[in-house]
């Protein structure tokens, strides 16, 4: 266990909570939440059960708690509370849009108006520190909240007189010992201007494996796939997707090349780390345990970092979204850490409490099976992705089709108004 310089806690108000992936780390970097806010009622269930003296701050929602701020206890945190903690819902900055009916629309999507609702409690608060978690769509692209971020806390300093100076960097978990490639972007805001220094990377070249994590885990019940394309599961290697069925890949030619999603067929490979766990996968939808099967909550929670006591509310569907959702625990220790020893004299030995350690014994991989009949008939000359920048544009392609539409309906049109003339 860790030693630390003092014996105080820096407090925290943690908002959209999840499953706690972030507040645990948090709390085992040596912070005390005095209070969290999340309005999905499962999700709730899930806090209450892994910490039943939680207190769960009401109006759940935080847009209704922003409004009514003046009426609750948390009043008489503002300038007090050390760190305001959350991971807005990242759906409007999500790269898994594009392949949706509206794709990313950023800070014009109307579930970003949660991350409006942060910034005004952050504003309302002045807490020592401010850190928000998320996905790499929210600090890059078109369609990233940094402006946005950046110009609510310069509104807040003219205002209040303080000081936020906002630091943000792209992290991937697997660099810190967590056994999955997850990119989270990380801002941090200090309220007295002065400078954060991001925590080294220490797994960089020697990464924990899926088999480091998973190997332990004894599934007694474990999800049947389903689907068009289950059977097709054990035909593809282990750390390979529907690649290995490509022009370009090692099986049959079934699929275009990179005319899928990646985590289309996606299986997990022993020596390997995983790859980033989805909230809400379709049948097809990546990644699959080694044994040709979906993964169990168990597995998924461990590949993410949490202990082996943690536990999910709801039925399946709803504990996969919530683990999908979750932030590491492990990088949130590693940040909390790094955020206790430069703004609040937290010292730390020893390595993080979440840890997962590595194993030299691997076992050998899975038996490759052949095709079955029914998928031979795919088996072909398949055209290949169009190239790069020309895949999914959700937004686009519907203005095209209105556009192509208008045109139809206009020619249509001419001929009777030339016969009325």
């Amino acid at each position: 266990m860790s030693t630390r310089k003092t014996t105080k806690h820096p407090t925290a108000v943690s908002a959209f909570t999840g499953a706690g992936g972030l507040d645990l780390g948090l709390v085992r970097a040596g912070f005390q939440i005095i209070g969290r806010i999340e309005n999905d009622a499962t999700a709730r269930q899930t806090i209450t059960r892994n910490c039943p003296k939680t207190r769960l701050l009401e109006p759940a929602d935080i847009t209704d708690l922003v409004k009514a701020f003046k009426l609750t206890d948390l009043a008489r945190w503002r300038r007090r509370l050390d760190l305001l903690a959350g991971g807005p819902p990242c759906q409007p900055f999500s790269k898994a849009a594009q392949w949706t009916k509206n794709g990313m629309l950023g800070m014009k999507d109307p579930r970003s108006e949660a991350l409006r609702g942060f910034m005004t409690l952050a504003e309302h608060l002045l807490p020592r520190v401010v850190l928000i978690e998320n996905v790499p769509g929210f600090i890059r692209g078109r369609r990233s909240a940094v402006a946005f971020v950046q110009d609510r806390f310069d509104a807040i300093n003219r205002i209040h007189k303080t000081k936020y100076k906002l630091h943000h960097r792209l992290l991937d978990a697997v660099d810190y010992g967590v056994p999955q490639r997850r990119q989270r972007a990380i801002l941090i805001a200090r309220r007295d201007g002065k400078g954060f220094s991001w925590p080294t990377p220490t797994h960089s070249l020697t990464p924990v494996t899926a088999h480091d994590a998973l190997r332990n885990i004894r599934a007694t019940t474990v999800p049947a796939p389903g689907g068009k394309w289950a059977n097709l599961l054990p035909s593809i290697p282990e750390g390979q997707n529907y690649l290995w069925h490509t022009s370009k890949g090692g099986g049959k030619n079934l699929f275009g090349y990179r005319t899928r999603y990646w985590s289309f067929l996606l299986k997990l490979s022993k020596r390997e780390p995983a790859w980033t766990l989805s909230a809400f996968p379709g049948p097809a939808t990546g990644p699959f345990h080694w044994n040709n099967r979906p993964l169990t909550i168990k597995e998924m929670l461990r590949l993410q970092s949490f202990p082996a006591s943690w536990r999910i509310a709801g039925d399946f569907r709803s504990q996969v979204r919530q683990v999908g959702n979750a932030t590491p625990p492990l990088l949130a220790e590693i940040v909390g850490r790094a955020m206790g020893e430069q703004v609040f004299g937290i010292c730390h030995h020893g390595p993080c409490t979440l840890r997962i350690s590595r194993t030299r014994m691997l076992p050998p991989p899975e038996v490759v099976c052949e095709i079955p009949e029914s998928y031979a008939l795919l088996e072909g000359e398949h055209p290949a992705h169009p190239g790069t920048g020309l895949g999914p544009s959700p937004r686009r392609k519907r203005k095209l089709l209105i556009r192509k539409k208008l045109r139809g309906a206009l020619r249509t049109l001419r001929p009777h108004r030339r016969a009325a003339a």
